[in-house]
């Protein structure tokens, strides 16, 4: 759970000027007590009650002629709840507008268990949480790693051959023979394994587990050992289609029968390859397809290596930004706040998963306004285009025109909840560029496999 200002309603009729005061408990904690007098409710109970006696259907009474005196005693309390109740939110909402308060959460009222209603004048306590102060600095003594991912050789060879295995024709072999692909079924009744997959030698680990392969005929049937029998270990999901809980540390038999061996002729890289994978005549050349292999691929691994440093910058600024919480007030605003109700223990827990974020979104708060970080409706058009087109271009749309972006971006900024999800992410992007502009930061050029290595270990 986040931590989010309280959004108060803007009043929808005249207020008269109530007597609110705030006693500062300490510098993020205060109290908001709001008096409501009679003349404050009076005269608009007293219209509802009167519209209700126009249109109210009492057994025995005239519509419109009900003694008012019965009017008030039906409905006369509920009404003055729901008013006194309405007043009071549109006049914390004003208090709070009007003296500029940064609270945290919703104000929470203080319980009053003596609270009587047929009385002419009410008191009502709030408690407030409020935002601390503080100051963001970006730029810090240790500089954070700004990755620079690379497409080396060996990965765009491995592409190139990626490439010509799946564009490839199979070639129905009898019996296997190394780099054939193997189709069949492992079963192992007591796990409840049957599970008909294909896959290469090459995935097979060690010696013995692939002298068994070798040789063998479509119709064979052998026993295998699932403990080390593939060189990759999520493989064991994948082949014997197991859950990730159930292939941790699975040791049994199962097992293996072929139904079809196959020999995967490589295609040829040649211009009816290439016009295949990127439209005729765009791609000429072998040194071409790996130049553009490099292009597309550092592309993608921009992104994650923006993930990373925008990971890295917030997990900085949580640690190295010092500032207090009004944590006993958040933690009792949780309790109450989600659909149900949770304990105090319960709203601790959740306090402590949820501190972090809390954090940040107070630090990002400041940033942007710090740095005035704005989100105009041309930019939030502009950014919706650009993921527009990157989602046509997978399947094959690489010219859209200017109406169809328009008609599909306007069908998009039309729903709140998406408007809402691209504003944030477009607003990430704008605090990466201020990282990067900003923070003391120190470029690392790396191939892909080397960062998952030194990012995932």
């Amino acid at each position: 759970m986040g931590c989010k200002k309280y959004v108060f309603l803007q009043p929808n009729f005249y207020l008269r000027l109530m007597n609110i005061t705030r006693k500062d408990i300490d510098a993020l904690n205060a109290v908001v007590t709001v008096n409501i007098e009679k003349d404050d409710y009076s005269a608009k109970v007293e219209k509802i009650l009167s519209d209700y006696r126009k249109t109210a259907n009492i057994p025995g009474f005239r519509k419109g002629h009900i003694p008012m005196g019965m009017i008030k005693k039906q409905y006369g309390k509920a009404v003055l709840i729901d008013e006194v109740n309405k007043l009071l939110q549109e006049a914390l909402s004003k208090y709070i507008n009007d003296e500029k308060l940064d609270v945290l959460g919703n104000p929470l009222p203080k319980p009053q268990d003596d609270l009587n209603w047929d009385a002419d004048n009410f008191v009502f306590e709030f408690e407030l949480g409020m935002a601390p102060q503080f100051d963001v600095k970006l730029k810090g003594r240790k500089a954070i790693t700004k990755y620079n991912i690379i497409a080396n050789d060996k990965m765009i060879n491995n592409q190139v051959d990626n490439i010509r295995k799946q564009y490839g024709k199979l070639v129905s072999k009898d019996v296997v023979e190394a780099g054939y692909e193997i189709t069949g079924t492992f079963i192992n009744e007591e796990e409840e394994i049957n599970a008909n997959s294909t896959f290469s030698l090459d995935v097979i680990k060690g010696k013995a587990n692939e002298k068994k392969f070798l040789g063998a005929k479509t119709g064979d049937t052998f026993t295998l050992k699932t403990k080390s029998l593939f060189k990759e270990s999520n493989d064991l999901m994948t082949y014997l289609k197991v859950s990730k809980e159930k292939a941790e540390g699975l040791e049994v038999e199962v097992s293996f029968t072929i139904s079809e061996i196959n020999k995967r002729e490589l295609a040829d890289l040649d211009q009816e390859l290439f016009d295949k994978l990127f439209g005729e005549g765009k791609i000429a050349s072998v040194t071409e397809l790996k130049e553009r292999i490099k292009t597309d691929s550092e592309k993608q691994f921009l992104q994650q290596a923006d993930q990373k440093l925008l990971n890295d910058v917030t997990e900085y600024l949580v640690e190295t930004t010092k500032f207090d919480l009004p944590s006993e007030f958040l933690q009792k605003w949780m309790q109450t706040s989600g659909e149900t109700e949770i304990t105090l223990e319960q709203a601790k827990e959740e306090y402590e998963k949820s501190e972090k974020s809390i954090r940040y979104q107070l630090i990002e708060g400041k940033l942007i306004q710090e740095n005035d970080l704005q989100i105009q409706f041309d930019d939030l058009k502009a950014f919706a285009n650009d993921m527009i087109k990157a989602q046509m271009a997978q399947f094959g749309q690489l010219n859209p025109s200017e109406k169809e972006l328009d008609d599909i971006a306007a069908r998009i900024l039309s729903n709140k909840d998406e408007v809402k999800r691209l504003s944030d992410q477009l607003m990430s992007q704008k605090l990466l560029e201020l990282f990067k502009t900003e923070a003391n930061l120190k470029d690392k050029e790396i191939s892909y496999d080397d960062f998952v290595k030194e990012v995932y270990g």
